[in-house]
């Protein structure tokens, strides 16, 4: 993919790497890899990045390098392709699988279905994914087809351009129709992978709206502000309402429930950490019971259903909607009767 650009009366005397940096949003990483590889070219002739331009040169960047390729093995998995362009793929993840190899799971992943569908397509490409879920968690995931594509979508999930949304059901019934959950996140000592809330963790903000409420559980949409491994999950669990399903984050015990306390803010629930007296009537959850089957899903209830960002080439906004799963509204089903 070659991106072009076309130099401006203010930007006559410039260096190229100037152009590069603050008009082509070209990381130096990136300048780099392309400078080398001779896809950096002013007047259709390559150039160096140190190289005056004048008004009306246009430059030009082929951003599709040769690449270093992963040792992942293309595999012929199903996949359900939402969106698909020169710039990225986004994927309609099903539950129980695992995006990218690890030392649990060598194959049999995401990112070796992904490989097989760009093999098919005579593209050789390292897969990159930009939004990471958990094994059982469905919804969107976004696999960049370049480092350009890559980093443009990381530096707007940084400056918290990049808008994603979760639907779950949680146990319990959510009364407050907005909140917020700040509580900071950090893994718990003695274990790879369990996450929990410590004032010594990183800053953990999800937002969430009451969408339904049932007789002992809620439907809500989560968005997130920052994006903690199983941020979701461990902040619905701190605050007593945990995820339909989920065996890693359930009820916590009256021992390991942590000093939460929760405020109204312009008509939302702030919960945080903290010895403040709520001046709330809505205190944390029951953190001991809960009426609902235990099959009611057979994993966590949290599916990633909504992104919102704005296109790396075509400066648009684009937004991609991934449909409910089936176990998640058959869960609902149950719940409305």
């Amino acid at each position: 993919m070659i991106l072009k650009y076309t130099v401006e009366q203010d930007e006559n005397g410039k260096d190229v790497k100037y152009i590069l940096k603050h008009r082509m949003d070209i990381s130096k990483r990136l300048m780099q890899k392309l400078k080398y590889q001779n896809k950096i070219k002013l007047n259709q002739k390559p150039v160096f990045v140190n190289a005056i331009v004048s008004a009306g040169d246009v430059l030009e960047v082929d951003i599709d390098y040769d690449d270093e390729v992963e040792d992942l093995v293309p595999q012929d998995i199903p996949i359900d392709i939402v969106y698909e362009d020169d710039c990225l793929i986004a994927v309609n993840k099903d539950s129980n699988i695992v995006v990218h190899p690890t030392c649990l799971h060598l194959d049999g992943t995401l990112a070796n279905a992904v490989a097989h569908h760009m093999m098919k397509k005579g593209m050789v490409k390292k897969i990159r994914p930009v939004i990471r879920l958990d094994r059982n968690t469905s919804g969107l995931i976004i696999f960049a087809k370049n480092s350009y594509t890559q980093e443009s979508l990381i530096r707007q999930m940084n400056n918290k351009l990049f808008k994603k949304e979760y639907i779950g059901i949680v146990h319990g019934r959510v009364k407050n129709p907005k909140g917020t959950i700040d509580l900071p996140i950090e893994r718990k000592e003695g274990s790879i992978m369990i996450r929990h809330v410590s004032p010594s963790g990183d800053k953990s903000v999800t937002h969430f709206e009451t969408i339904e409420i049932f007789n002992d559980a809620s439907l809500l949409k989560f968005r997130l502000e920052t994006g903690r491994t199983h941020q979701i999950r461990v902040h619905c669990q701190a605050i007593g309402h945990p995820l339909l399903g989920d065996t890693l984050y359930p009820f916590l015990d009256i021992s390991q429930i942590p000093n939460i306390s929760n405020r109204i803010e312009n008509d939302r629930v702030i919960y945080e950490l903290g010895n403040t007296i709520s001046n709330s009537s809505l205190p944390i959850a029951q953190t001991t019971h809960t009426s609902l089957p235990v099959d009611i899903i057979e994993r966590q209830a949290l599916h990633s259903y909504r992104v919102e960002f704005i296109h790396p080439v075509t400066k648009k906004t684009l937004q991609l909607v991934a449909p409910i799963p089936k176990d998640i509204d058959k869960a609902l089903e149950i719940l409305q009767k």
